[in-house]
């Protein structure tokens, strides 16, 4: 006989629930927003896009996937975590499938940390592994942002600013403060961490070791360690190319500049979640942006959905990959 207890409906629809409600966000967002716009002539826009420039978008995209395999490989590699580049470009772009066709934002972190937490011989370490590098992306985001709201203004000159650099440059500050104390000073992150162990001395103790452990090992190799967070503002910047690339597609009058602003602070918005896959709350965060340069709503939304098309369709390879694997 199966040993499996059967999902209670009380527990299925706890589950549900999340779901339903993030799925309702989405699709409210983003109705209010296709309500604004010319249907018609968003999809005639989309079909006058330039395949040549969808080509080169691709194109940029995939450096993107390569230059974060390459970040996590360093990672792995401080842990003493030896695996194959080709293996973790596989693990990847599983990854960036089920991040893009599952209704979660950490769906590709548990595809990573299940694929390398054998042979980093924990799952914890594993963990922390993934937690540094998106906590290196996420630093990354935020000072593109930063750099581009700035150069912007300065462009600008007298012009309004649609973002005020000092707010992206006092989170990225603010960012840095809460993180670096946790690599310079580990033995001390793990003393504050410490009133956790009464949940269960022993497990949660072990846990806070490893953690403790592998920020350690971190703080051995500064200019490594720097070398991923060089790469984390590489991959973000290109990111801002591949969507500079989608704007030439779409024939629009965007500046680079206001992309390095926008794509990551849409990104760093659609983190919080409250939506399928960032869906809605993207668009609006492009249509509020776009708004403040006096450009059409309709161009915004057909510029995150068509980014967000594409990234879709490139990240059916990691369907493939998920399929050849036998599962």
């Amino acid at each position: 006989m199966s040993s499996e207890r059967p999902v209670s409906p009380g527990t299925f629809g706890r589950r549900l629930l999340p779901i339903v409600v993030k799925l309702t966000i989405s699709v409210v967002l983003l109705a209010i927003l296709l309500s604004r716009v010319d249907l018609a002539g968003l999809w005639a826009s989309a079909r006058s896009a330039s395949a040549a420039w969808l080509v080169v978008a691709l194109a940029l995209y995939a450096l993107t996937v390569a230059g974060a395999t390459w970040r996590w490989h360093l990672l792995l590699d401080l842990q003493h975590v030896r695996l194959p580049t080709r293996t973790l470009l596989g693990s990847y772009l599983v990854a960036t499938f089920f991040n893009n066709f599952l209704p979660s934002n950490i769906g590709g972190d548990v595809v990573r940390i299940r694929d390398t937490a054998r042979p980093a011989g924990s799952k914890t370490l594993a963990t922390t592994i993934v937690l540094v590098d998106r906590v290196l992306g996420l630093m990354g985001l935020v000072l593109v942002a930063a750099l581009g709201a700035t150069l912007a203004a300065s462009w600008r000159g007298q012009a309004p600013s649609p973002i005020w650099p000092s707010w992206l440059w006092a989170g990225f500050i603010a960012g840095a403060a809460a993180t670096v104390p946790a690599v310079v000073a580990p033995a001390r992150f793990g003393r504050l961490l410490q009133p956790l162990t009464i949940m269960h001395p022993t497990w949660v103790g072990e846990k806070i070791d490893t953690l403790t452990n592998a920020l350690g090992r971190f703080r051995e190799r500064p200019a490594a360690l720097a070398g991923c967070f060089t790469g984390a503002v590489a991959v973000q910047a290109l990111l801002v190319v591949y969507y500079f690339a989608v704007v030439h597609a779409l024939h629009m009058p965007v500046t680079v500049l206001d992309l390095a602003v926008i794509v990551p602070i849409s990104l760093v918005v659609q983190l919080i979640p409250v939506s399928v896959n960032g869906f809605g709350v993207r668009e609006a965060a492009f249509s509020l942006y776009f708004t403040r340069l006096h450009l059409p709503i309709q161009s915004a939304v057909l510029l995150s959905l068509m980014a967000t098309a594409l990234i879709m369709f490139f990240s059916l390879t990691g369907a493939a990959v998920y399929v050849s694997r036998g599962r």
